[in-house]
């Protein structure tokens, strides 16, 4: 190795660390170029930053679009607001390659405006690089007066509105000095931008810099996009990806919702602070034409996770001096993500591991119960990839194990589908889909038998297309099917969904199991909005629906009972004593009078979703937290399965779950769990 080589290398663990963090950058420009080509934003300069825009996911594009449009939103208002000033600046702190500057360029926005940008010096000195070679970028800087052989070990290009430099954010001392050489006027409407970069320093140091900016700046605008919500099972997740990294997250511990943001900053000096959520964010203060524009440009079904990513970043706007009165986010009155209070019933309701080592790590599957101690699931996804992966599950004393298996036929890839237990035996598979792009337009019709084989269990399985009469529903994926009667006939009651052309459905459908048939069935009263990822549960004759997405992604928290009439059914909406938190997503069991909702996903609370009990006749309903201290690893109750396994026990077992958390990975439950759920129903027996 050459003496050059050798001083390259990083010296310690703290340079080791700022090497790593200087490595997020990459990723997240590779991202921010990936939007701007699929079209999320208007942004021609990105792509030039990088050798080649790759293609991420929709979640991933959809991401980093309202982390863009979060930060132009305040960077557009804030040069609004000082449009009067004779001159204004905007620090970026820890700017990365960022196309800020070129972009408003290029609009002519930015009259009496200099644009500051420091970082990690390697960074800013590889961007300097990347600038000096591309003409377009070069032509954009007026008046540049720096050549190459000017170039110091803080300044890398200078022009009348850009100045590129390289300091630690950490060096309060060589900060100043950096950007009093550089020109900046400390006494000038400023806006300090920093976008995922403070949250990188050890939390001492981004206190010091946001108390700094406070003393030094008299009339300025800070504006802060970052993580929160660390200990959930996503915020787990989120913060094991970093760790990885080695560009641990300090900030989240010390401040880890946006209250905690917010009072951060007024004590560190500023005069008043507004932080959001990005869901909040999300559906309160962008258009809804410009929402729909954005849900459009790609096929999309992976709504757990993009609301579990808002749910954990944040746009933080604080104000000093002058600037005071100009907040450049502002909640509209009809605020339409109410955030409600929690109120947690105690005790917290244990969950623990099954017995024995049965890995179920699959979303998306079905499930039901063949007999005690006889559980199927079907489909979904997993590490394995996708596919029909059907499972029959045997348990005991000793914990479940898996059946052998022998199916008369491979039927395909399934997701979000239904699996229904028919009268008189057998299995109905309705719905789901490979792709948001490929509805499974199939009704399948299963009949198995169970046969000990020697030494283990084994179950033959005939799978065999129901060809129906009738006018059948759209193929659909995240609906819900129960078996109820009809003028004496089993029936199969499908309910929501959504389709590859109807993002949500409220049809309500009939199918006859006797005569294979799709029934007009006469069904009064107002009936539910339409909504997908809800639960659906047999009761009194008919069935009770809880929950839901619906347009424009809104959780629902109302309660619908389809109640049996002489004529037909009858839709009636149960009333709540108390509102229950909005959530979808979630499974739900009809437990004597009780319904008792499991996990799912919300927006509008702290924490998770646990278990919801709600009675069907009082209205009367109360929340749980659960208790997961006794597992190794973080339980996320979305796209999962849950079966009440022995109807003399108060406990439903858990299986499969998980999601694509962002750009951190995939994360699926790694064994199925029994919650109890007996302090729920401390005056029973079953």
């Amino acid at each position: 190795m050459s003496p050059v080589q050798q001083a390259r290398l990083p010296k310690n663990k703290h340079e080791k660390q700022d090497i790593a963090v200087q490595g997020t950058n990459d990723s997240s420009v590779l991202s921010k170029a990936s939007a701007a080509t699929q079209l999320y934003f208007h942004d021609d300069f990105q792509r030039r930053f990088v050798c080649k825009a790759p293609r991420r996911s929709p979640l991933i594009n959809r991401g980093y679009y309202v982390r863009w449009r979060a930060v132009d939103q305040c960077v557009r208002q804030f040069l609004q607001v000082t449009a009067h000033c004779g001159r204004r600046q905007v620090l970026s702190l820890g700017a990365g390659f960022d196309s800020l500057y070129f972009r408003l360029h290029a609009e002519g926005v930015l009259e009496r405006v200099v644009v500051f940008e420091l970082d990690f010096p390697d960074v800013s000195r590889r961007k300097a690089a990347l600038i000096g070679a591309d003409p377009r970028l070069t032509e954009s800087l007026i008046d540049q007066n720096l050549k190459p052989s000017e170039i110091t070990d803080q300044l890398y290009v200078s022009s009348t509105q850009y100045r590129l430099l390289g300091v630690d954010l950490r060096n309060e001392k060589a900060v100043e000095e950096a950007l009093i050489g550089a020109g900046l006027q400390w006494d000038n409407p400023t806006l300090l931008l920093s976008e995922v970069a403070l949250t990188y320093m050890e939390t001492q140091w981004s206190d010091a810099v946001i108390g700094w900016a406070a003393r030094v700046f008299l009339q300025s605008t800070f504006v802060l996009y970052e993580q929160i919500r660390p200990l959930d099972p996503f915020g787990r997740v989120m913060q094991d990806h970093f760790l990885k990294l080695n560009s641990t997250l300090h900030a989240l511990t010390t401040y880890p919702d946006t209250t905690a943001q917010t009072q951060r900053f007024l004590n560190k000096g500023w005069d008043h602070a507004v932080c959001l959520d990005m869901n909040q964010f999300y559906l309160s203060l962008i258009p809804e034409q410009e929402r729909r524009r954005v849900e459009s440009l790609e096929p999309f079904d992976e709504f757990e996770e993009w609301h579990q990513k808002c749910s954990h970043y944040f746009i933080l706007t604080a104000t000093r001096g002058s600037m005071s009165s100009q907040s450049l986010i502002c909640p509209p009155l009809g605020f339409p993500v109410q955030q409600l209070k929690l109120v947690l019933e105690p005790p917290d309701l244990t969950v623990v591991p099954v017995p024995g080592k049965l890995c179920v790590e699959r979303v998306g599957m079905a499930s039901v119960l063949l007999g005690p101690g006889l559980l199927m699931l079907t489909g979904g996804y997993g590490r394995a990839g996708r596919g029909t992966a059907v499972r029959v599950l045997f348990g005991g004393l000793g914990g479940w194990r898996d059946a052998c298996v022998e199916c008369s036929s491979d039927w395909g890839v399934r997701l979000y589908h239904t699996l229904t237990a028919m009268p008189g035996g057998g299995l109905l598979v309705f719905g789901g889909r490979s792709s948001p792009l490929r509805p499974c337009p199939t009704i399948l019709q299963i009949k198995y038998e169970t046969a000990p084989a020697s030494g283990t269990d084994q179950v033959k399985m005939s799978v065999e297309e129901m060809h129906c009469l009738g006018s059948a529903p759209l193929p659909r994926w995240r609906h819900t099917a129960v078996s109820l009667s009809h003028a004496g006939k089993a029936c199969v009651f499908i309910f929501g969904g959504r389709s590859e052309v109807e993002p949500v459905l409220g049809d309500a459908c009939f199918l006859s199991l006797e005569d294979k048939t799709w029934l007009e069935v006469l069904v009064e009263g107002d009936s539910p909005e339409p909504r997908h990822s809800h639960s659906a549960c047999a009761y009194g004759g008919g069935v009770v629906i809880f929950g839901g997405l619906g347009r424009g992604a809104n959780p629902f928290g109302d309660l619908f009972f389809l109640k049996p009439t002489s004529a037909g059914f009858r839709w009636e909406k149960l009333q709540l004593q108390h509102p229950v938190v909005p959530r979808y997503s979630h499974t739900a069991h009809v437990i004597g009078q009780n319904l008792v909702v499991m996990g799912g996903v919300w927006i509008q609370a702290e924490s998770v979703p646990g278990v919801a009990v709600i009675n069907l006749t009082s209205g009367v309903s109360a929340e749980f937290r659960l208790d997961t201290s006794s597992l190794q690893w973080p339980v996320m109750l979305h796209s999962f399965c849950s079966e009440l396994v022995d109807p003399d026990k108060p406990e439903v077992t858990l299986l499969g779950g998980g999601g694509n958390c962002f750009s951190f990975g995939t994360h699926f439950n790694l064994h199925p769990v029994t919650v109890d759920l007996s302090p729920a129903f401390p005056n029973t027996h079953s």
